[in-house]
Formats: structure tokens, C-alpha cells, sequence
């Protein structure tokens, strides 16, 4: 008799549970990973409780990358989209269309927004960009490129700019984004190290006059708690022979004074180029520590020998396919930089702390 009340006791508890929504226990319980678990529904609080708890902001995540063959496979695709970032950047080198045709340089732009993995990214993810070299036009060019007004107009396409947009008007694809509000809000600043080009040289400049002084006023009357900085080729390291900002040596030192003397929060760059990854960094002041530069280079041309000294480095570079993460938690006030391989498994990951002020 114990035992069936035991068991008229045990069903009744089984369908108040049920009535609830929960479910009997299994026999052996597989790891619970956070995909399996349902959110809650919201619950009510009063007013005073509600106003005494801190909002929920869920972080804010960049994905980036560069240096991508537009004709081979690109099956990187995939993990990135499973990252679900907020926003996609490309860095430079999108496609490789070193040409004076633009008919040509139009169709490899084609081909890549055809692929079905990128077209799948585009469907939820914002995209904006710039360029590098290759898909500038040529190798290495700069401002006497001469169908570079051309070719601008061209990326532009790509990157569903608006026809009436003022790029479009500019000489240059410089460009400036905001996403979300203060006091947690981002600016995304993305440069143009091609169009006003020298060659290189102790006092060679990259931007142009009007490229500086609007950066200079991007980054003074920014009311964004964090800045990134997206430029083609790499800032911080300065010991290679390739492409880098340490080529324009009066550039490089202007560009970090203006960053320095800007009181822009929390900027961090990220760059491309270099067919590997890596991150470096540079003492910067005592109030805002290092400036970082994280580099993602390539989505599917990597250089698989690659062996160089950067003293700036922060732990190793990655030689294979990749991409980068910059995500910024609000809540926990700090910033993930991240290098992500081919599959999505991360290779370089610094966290760095947000300055409130």
C-alpha cells in the first residue's frame, strides 16, 4: 500500500510538472551547452526593482578580413556567419583585379557577391568596406593609379553605396560609421591608403590633406566610447620589408600623435595585407596603455611559410586562413581581439579593459 501511494504521489507530481513544462528526468543526461538551453520568459518585477537593475546590452561584434581570391574556394564563409556578427569589414585586397579594365575588375566583384557564402552573410550582417592595392587596381599604386576614380566608383557598386551618397562624390573611399548611442556606442573610421598615395619616402604622405583633416575631426568630436580604425596596411609593426605605414615615416607619426592627442576612448586598429595574422601593440601613454593593432590577412590566400620579426608582436602570428573578431562587452567592459582560423577555432585572443573615461 506504501508503495502505490508512493507511486499516486510520484505521477502527480510528474503531471504538475508537466503542466509547467517541465519534463521527467532522463536516465543519463548528455553536457548542457548554452544552444540547449531556452531563455526564459521575461519576469515582472515592480517598478522600483526594475529601475534599481542595470539595462542588458549584448555586445557588440565586428567581424573583418582581407586578402580574399574571388575564383578559389572561400569555405570560410561558414564560420564567420556562425559567429553572427553585427557587422562584416572588408580590409583590402577583396578581390584580386590587378587591371585597367573595369569591366574586369566588375566581374570579379560579381563572381564574390555570388558566392553562396558571402550572399548568406549579406542577408543578415551588415557589410561596409575599403580597399587595398590589388583591388585598387595594381600592385602597390597609389595616386597615379589612373583609373582609380573609376575603380572607386566600382567598389562602391559592390558595396551597395547609395547613389546619391557623398562617397560617391569624394576622391577616396574614406568613410565613417556609428552604431548604437552614448555612452555605448561604436565608430567604425575606415581609411583610404591608396587614392592620395606617395611613393614612399621619409616625408611621402598616405591620406591627403582633406582625408586628415577630416580624420582629425572624426576622431575629436566623436562622442563613441570605442574606435576602431580600419587601415589596409599595417600601423604598429615597423620591421618588415612589405607594405606599412612605417614606409611613410612623418605619416606614421602624425597619425599616432593625431590618435594620441584626439582623446578618442578605447581605439584599437585593425589591418589586413599581410597574407597571416597577428597581433601587435605599442606603449601608447600612461592613461590609455597600448595601442593595439589586430591584423587578418587572408580569408583564403595565406601565407604558410610566414616567419618575420615584429617586436611589437604580442604572442605568435598565424600563417593560414582567417579571420578577425573585434567584440566589445558592455557589461563586462572589456574588448575581445580575436584571430579566428578556417573552422572558426580561435588562435589569437587578447582581452583588453574599456576606459570609461
Amino acid at each position: 500500500m506504501g508503495r502505490l501511494r508512493r507511486n499516486r504521489k510520484d505521477a502527480a507530481l510528474l503531471l504538475v510538472l508537466l503542466a509547467l513544462g517541465c519534463t521527467a528526468p532522463a536516465e543519463r543526461a548528455r553536457p548542457v551547452s548554452p544552444a540547449d538551453v531556452a531563455p526564459l520568459p521575461p519576469v515582472q518585477l515592480p517598478a522600483t526593482a526594475v529601475s534599481s537593475l542595470p539595462a542588458a546590452v549584448p555586445p557588440f561584434r565586428i567581424a573583418f578580413g582581407s586578402c580574399n581570391d574571388s575564383r578559389a574556394m572561400q569555405p570560410i564563409w561558414g564560420p564567420i556567419r556562425m559567429r553572427e556578427p553585427d557587422l562584416w569589414i572588408w580590409l583590402g585586397d577583396n578581390v584580386y583585379a590587378d587591371t585597367d579594365d573595369m569591366m574586369v575588375m566588375r566581374q570579379l566583384y560579381d563572381a564574390l557577391r555570388a558566392e553562396p557564402g558571402y550572399a548568406a552573410l549579406r542577408q543578415h550582417t551588415r557589410v561596409i568596406g575599403t580597399w587595398d592595392d590589388h583591388d585598387y587596381g595594381r600592385n602597390n599604386a597609389g595616386h597615379e593609379y589612373p583609373r582609380r576614380a573609376e575603380a572607386q566608383q566600382v567598389l562602391l557598386d559592390f558595396l551597395d553605396e547609395p547613389q546619391g551618397s557623398p562617397r560617391r562624390a569624394q576622391q577616396g573611399v574614406y568613410a565613417s560609421y556609428d552604431f548604437g548611442v552614448p555612452p555605448r556606442q561604436v565608430r567604425v573610421i575606415l581609411l583610404d591608403t591608396r587614392y592620395h598615395r606617395e611613393p614612399p619616402g621619409p616625408t611621402a604622405d598616405i591620406l591627403g590633406a582633406v582625408q586628415w583633416a577630416w580624420l582629425e575631426q572624426h576622431l575629436r568630436d566623436s562622442q563613441a566610447a570605442v574606435h576602431v580604425i580600419g587601415s589596409s596596411i599595417q600601423v604598429i609593426a615597423d620591421e618588415h620589408r612589405f607594405e606599412k605605414w612605417a614606409n611613410f615615416p612623418a605619416a606614421r607619426e602624425r597619425l599616432l600623435r593625431l590618435i594620441a592627442q584626439s582623446a578618442a576612448r578605447n581605439v584599437v586598429i585593425i589591418s589586413g595585407d599581410r597574407h597571416f595574422a597577428e597581433l601587435s601593440r605599442l606603449s601608447f601613454d600612461p592613461v590609455r596603455g597600448y595601442l593595439y593593432d589586430l591584423t587578418s590577412s587572408s580569408l583564403n590566400r595565406p601565407w604558410r611559410g610566414a616567419s618575420e620579426l615584429n617586436s611589437h608582436r604580442v604572442g605568435d602570428l598565424y600563417p593560414r586562413a582567417n579571420f578577425g573578431i573585434v567584440e566589445i562587452d558592455w557589461a563586462a567592459m572589456q574588448m575581445a581581439l580575436q584571430i579566428r582560423d578556417e573552422i572558426g577555432v580561435v588562435q589569437i585572443d587578447a582581452r583588453v579593459p574599456l576606459q570609461a573615461r
